[in-house]
């Protein structure tokens, strides 16, 4: 049945999400992401953004996830996820913006009129939406505004339940390039399939190898926690002897747990381990975040000296056991690296000048990190905070080597191509360990770490921070790169950079230095320089120098 778009529909229904005059939103790299309290109007919007979408793209299955990722409990996000599984096209990202900003129902008419017009979209095509949540308290009131903003546009919504973020990604990429399933609830296939595959996948890749000791996963209090159990169950139905994990931080019904003092980004930026993990040193353990796209590895030395292996340490691992398969089967295929402003300056160097492999640097964000990814045979990406995947061509998927290329078939179904997965990334990193039966002391000793520091400082406004060259190099305020670059210069070693975060009203400070004393002090200088000349809001912290 055609879906005409009704005009009058959409304008009753969006009274009853009214914007608010006082916020003005933006598209980011996330999508929109705030408290959560301010996002009924935009989610109302974006759900009819993704029919719109749908109809342009010849009725092709748009997917929505509700999350604010390893944000705090208080906030959640939403952002459009394109047929393919990869993220909304950027151009598209400007429409977002438009529709959230429409002050009055008359406005958002008008953007909506202005989005058909300019991309000649055909009313009268169906179009189809699949959404999803996290765990948030506040998830269930935005999606019934979602759903609000799906019937208005007159489209097909399937709502898939509380789910991982990269699981919305793969099932929206499933639904549009394999034969649709035939029967049974979307939110139920959604699971089964996604296990079904990685399970297998994850028995293909270890082989005979001798299972490694037990994981133990901090999950963040996030949906990660019954989604990896119920993976690890559809594991153990193949082989009940190649994967040990004790989940920790599981609680997911508390009000105030979600990544609370715990979680990927809470480890990654503490260099810590979470609350609720006693670490012992023969202990392996990993963080997710509070829905499941990112992952951090880590454990203590004997004098209780913590380790962590972050996204750089996974992809040099992977990066290093994918070229050792291509030299033993004979193939010709490229193998890169696609890094950020973040990444350890030691890893880098460990890519390029121990692997051999070519290391691409591009602004922070999966969109450009998994675009030029694409430009390799096999190209690898992991931010240093541990969102990451790795693509494989489809020429590296049929080349004709015995042993070396079914283990490569079998790592390129084991990886969640569409989008970082912590629970993909988490199989395939014990796979590669497996194989090599590595411990998590050999695999840091493949090089050692830059120290490094990471600092947020409060701003009153982070727009007015301007970069460019990959985000390394600050050009607005002005001025500012200059002093920062003399402060670098006093440091062995020494390297720091600051950029607005894409996520937060925060300006992330990152440094590096040939010493962990120096490093900090130079981090906590940095800081404090643009805390004090651009807009520091909130009180000085007293560690900035």
């Amino acid at each position: 049945m055609a879906q005409i778009i009704d005009y009058n529909k959409i304008k009753e229904a969006s009274a009853k999400h009214p914007k608010l005059k006082e916020i003005n939103y933006t598209y980011g790299t996330a999508g929109f992401r705030m408290k959560a309290e301010y996002l009924e109007s935009v989610i109302f919007r974006v759900g009819i953004l993704a029919g719109l979408r749908s109809k342009k793209l010849n009725s092709k299955v748009i997917g929505i996830m509700v999350t604010a990722s390893h944000n705090p409990e208080a906030d959640n996000g939403v952002k459009l996820v394109d047929p393919n599984g990869e993220m909304l096209e950027q151009r598209w990202e400007g429409y977002a913006t438009q529709l959230a900003n429409a002050q009055s129902e008359e406005d958002l008419i008008t953007v909506i009129k202005s989005i058909v017009s300019q991309n000649e979209i055909d009313e009268s095509k169906n179009a189809i939406v699949v959404y999803a949540r996290d765990t948030r308290p506040s998830g269930p009131k935005l999606i019934a505004a979602l759903e609000d903003g799906i019937k208005a546009i007159n489209a097909v919504g399937e709502n898939l339940g509380i789910k991982t973020t990269p699981q919305l990604h793969y099932f929206t990429n499933y639904l549009n390039c394999c034969e649709k399933p035939a029967e049974g609830r979307y939110e139920e296939l959604a699971d089964k399939l996604y296990y079904e595959k990685f399970a297998n996948a994850f028995y293909k890749a270890v082989g005979d190898n001798q299972r490694l000791s037990t994981v133990y996963i901090d999950a963040a209090n996030g949906v990660g926690a019954p989604k990896l159990r119920e993976l690890t169950e559809w594991i153990n139905k193949i082989n009940d002897n190649i994967f040990k994990v004790t989940i920790i931080n599981d609680d997911i019904n508390a009000r105030g747990k979600l990544n609370f003092q715990c979680g990927a980004d809470y480890v990654k930026t503490g260099q810590n381990p979470p609350l609720g993990l006693n670490l012992a040193c023969e202990h392996r353990a990993a963080s997710l975040d509070g829905d499941a796209d990112r992952i951090v590895f880590y454990y203590v030395e004997e004098d209780g000296t913590f380790r962590l292996l972050d996204g750089d340490k996974i992809a040099a691992l992977s990066a290093g056991f994918i070229i050792e398969l291509v030299k033993t089967a004979g193939l010709d295929i490229n193998v890169g690296v696609v890094q950020t402003a973040y990444a350890n300056g030691s890893s880098t160097a460990y890519l390029e000048e121990e692997l051999k492999v070519p290391v691409s640097c591009v602004p922070t964000g999966v969109k450009h990190l998994h675009h030029k990814a694409q430009e390799y045979d096999v190209g690898v990406y992991f931010e240093a905070n541990g969102h990451g995947t790795i693509l494989f061509s489809s020429e590296a998927r049929t080349a004709e080597q015995e042993k070396a290329v079914k283990k490569l078939q079998a790592l390129s179904e084991l990886i969640n191509q569409t989008v970082g997965d912590a629970l993909s990334d988490l199989l395939f990193v014990e796979s590669i360990l497996m194989n090599r039966q590595w411990s998590f002391q050999k695999w840091n000793s493949i090089y050692t770490d830059m120290p490094n520091r990471l600092v947020k400082v409060v701003v009153s406004n982070r727009h007015i921070f301007k970069t460019t060259n990959a985000e390394r190099t600050l050009v607005e305020p002005k001025g500012l790169q200059e002093k920062i670059d003399k402060l670098v210069a006093q440091y062995k070693n020494g390297r720091s950079f600051v950029r607005p975060s894409g996520t937060e009203d925060v300006v992330r400070v990152y440094a590096e230095a040939s010493t962990r004393e120096d490093c900090d002090e130079l981090a906590f200088k940095v800081a404090g320089l643009v805390y004090d000349e651009a807009g520091g809001t909130g009180g000085r912290p007293s560690e900035f120098l």
